[in-house]
């Protein structure tokens, strides 16, 4: 199957100011793209491109004073299965862990293991080791959240959004993510696209959807607490250890979001 995937930001700028983009499908998914889904800046702009630490494609502008549009648009190949759910996926001892998903085991920006150490060992210390022992924290996570686009906070941290109890995507994501490292169960933060393709309806306003990877026996498996279930379509853009690494736009000056769309849809 195809999936059409893609964007359109409005921006107000009071002043040329310079924004960072990571907004591309990302490199892993290269031999799927149909259409490339690039960057289309108008009023027209340089577009300079670099990859981070975590081998993200981003992009980077200096957008005029005024009403900028960022958007993109393309076509991915995708298999049209569910993912993959592996029960006898094994847990490693820290020991034994290649030394690249290390960084993964440590608190982060909004993943304050610290804070959530005790309460993870005291409700997952008998959960089954591997896949299981993941599993149980994406119920936990999933039943213990109410989600409400009304609940989004920016700043609020892996702890807050367990003592809130409410939140969204990212939310979800990150306490998840927070209680697999406390378990000592390397997790990184994803952002994306995820539609609603094999979902019934009624269907939500389409957004970027944030999810999250464990690392089990030997490689990397695609957890949602939020949506708690395998889903088709999920199409990465980026990884990192949480939000404030990956975040769609980051902007070094004074403006206003002036419209926001985002689209998945299957063709045809």
């Amino acid at each position: 199957m195809q999936i059409r995937v893609g964007y359109e930001l409005l921006y107000d700028f009071e002043q040329p100011t310079p924004v960072l983009l990571v907004l591309n499908v990302h490199y892993s998914r290269a031999s799927d793209i149909v259409r490339p889904d690039l960057i289309v800046v108008t009023p027209s702009v340089p577009i300079g491109s670099y990859r981070d630490v975590f081998g993200n494609w981003c992009s980077r502008i200096l957008a005029p004073a005024g009403r900028t549009r960022i958007f993109g648009d393309g076509i991915v190949n995708d298999s049209g299965m569910q993912e993959p759910t592996v029960p006898n996926a094994m847990q490693h001892m820290v020991h034994l862990l290649p030394e690249e998903t290390l960084p993964f085991l440590l608190g982060s920006r909004y993943c304050d293991t610290e804070r959530l150490l005790e309460i993870a060992w005291k409700r997952f210390a008998t959960a089954p080791l591997g896949w299981g022992r993941v599993q149980a924290i994406c119920d936990y996570v999933h039943n213990h959240i109410q989600f409400g686009y009304e609940h989004a906070r920016s700043t609020r941290t892996a702890s807050e959004a367990h003592a809130e109890r409410k939140g969204v995507c990212r939310d979800y994501a990150h306490l998840a993510i927070t209680l697999c490292r406390c378990m000592n169960i390397p997790a990184r933060y994803c952002t994306g696209y995820l539609g609603d393709i094999g979902v019934p309806p009624p269907y939500g306003p389409m957004d970027f959807s944030a999810w999250f990877e464990a690392y089990l026996g030997g490689q990397w498996y695609a957890f949602d607490a939020r949506n708690n279930t395998p889903r088709i379509g999920r199409i990465l853009i980026a990884r990192g250890r949480d939000a404030a690494d990956v975040a769609i736009t980051t902007t070094f000056g004074p403006n206003k979001l002036a419209g926001f769309k985002v689209w998945t849809d299957q063709v045809g």
